[in-house]
């Protein structure tokens, strides 16, 4: 499937919001979508059901940022931004990862997801994706990856956050 887009003002905002709504959609594992136009950075939050094992969580830390550097390196680009924080709260803990847009791929985005959940399945917070079919999901993986490469070049000016909430997922502008 072609996907063909003119890319105007009003195009690009609705390519960052198009790109958040996607990703979320097609990853119920994602709790936000955060974008930042100025630094050109997505952060992708995880929310877990405990406090995690901090020992865990560096470990992880490492596994996260070594797969990213390998998997650019296979595809010839050097990650301008990679950031992996912790945040345990009282009973439950977040997880953010920070990508620059300038060399984040949806197929690495589908890698760091299923590093999230191999490693954390039992304790990660995610809404199910039933009603979506196979080709559902191949088609929000085409989308993901021609509106990230839209953001690449046309830099949109609106700073959003897309989040989960009673099965909708929500985008506002900062």
């Amino acid at each position: 499937m072609q996907l063909n887009y003119k890319t105007a003002p009003q195009d690009e905002v609705s390519d960052s919001i198009g790109l958040l709504i996607s990703i979320l959609v097609r990853y119920p594992e994602l709790g936000t979508v955060n974008y930042d136009p100025v630094l050109q950075q997505l952060r992708f939050t995880f929310i877990f059901s405990c406090v995690l094992d901090e020992e865990k969580l560096v470990n992880f830390k490492e596994v996260v940022v070594a797969s990213i550097e390998a998997y650019n390196a296979l595809e010839d680009r050097i990650p301008q931004v990679t950031e992996v924080r912790f945040n345990p709260c009282e009973e439950f803990t977040m997880l953010e990862i920070i990508r620059d847009v300038g060399t984040l791929t949806q197929e690495e985005l589908a890698m760091l997801i299923e590093l999230v959940h191999c490693n954390f399945k039992t304790d990660l917070i995610f809404e199910k994706n039933d009603y979506l079919l196979e080709e559902d999901l191949l088609m929000q993986e085409e989308l993901i990856e021609h509106m990230l490469e839209n953001i690449k070049i046309s830099y949109p000016g609106k700073n959003l956050i897309a989040f989960r909430e009673d099965g909708r997922v929500l985008v506002f502008n900062k």
